[in-house]
């Protein structure tokens, strides 16, 4: 029988492996894509490529860990949603940009209190917000691992291009 520290060992080994081939290819795919694309000024690219670059570590996290968790499923249909929203912002804005008003929002008492640490907790995991307390806990600590992988692969990835 294996023990629980070399079980999670070989998962974490495994989930590293996952993320970083499917970041990699995902970047490969930016690299191409950039190619082709349009001449923009230095800061636009870089402030697209970055956010690019955001999102395909976090879907590759996501995709690398699986539908078994909470926060994956929740960032993965986060992350597709954006994406079919931005498509249909885009045929939207070529179609009519002369049709825009101003909304009116009528004034509404707000009640604010000071939120807690859960609530704090809920906003920063993805699909947080519709977890009990245990669960929450559960998955802000594998949360927490999959981003120090993270990390940690990017960090050996950024060293390599560097030399």
């Amino acid at each position: 029988m294996t023990s629980k520290h070399v079980r999670a060992t070989r998962h974490t080994k495994f989930i590293k492996n996952r993320f970083a081939s499917r970041f990699l290819r995902s970047h490969l795919r930016m690299k191409r894509s950039d190619r082709f694309g349009g001449s923009q000024s230095n800061e636009g690219v870089r402030k697209r490529s970055t956010h690019r670059i955001k999102i395909a570590a976090y879907a590759s996290m996501a995709l690398a860990v699986g539908p078994s968790r909470t926060w994956s499923r929740a960032l993965l249909f986060k992350l597709r949603n954006r994406a079919r929203l931005q498509g249909v912002l885009r045929k939207r804005c070529l179609v009519s940009k002369k049709n825009k008003k101003k909304r009116v929002v009528r004034n509404k008492v707000i009640i604010s209190r000071e939120p807690s640490r859960t609530d704090t907790l809920r906003k920063l995991v993805p699909g947080g917000d519709s977890m009990d307390i245990c669960c929450l806990l559960e998955e802000t600590a594998h949360y927490i691992k999959c981003l120090a992988t993270q990390v940690k692969v990017m960090q050996t990835i950024a060293d390599q291009l560097l030399l």
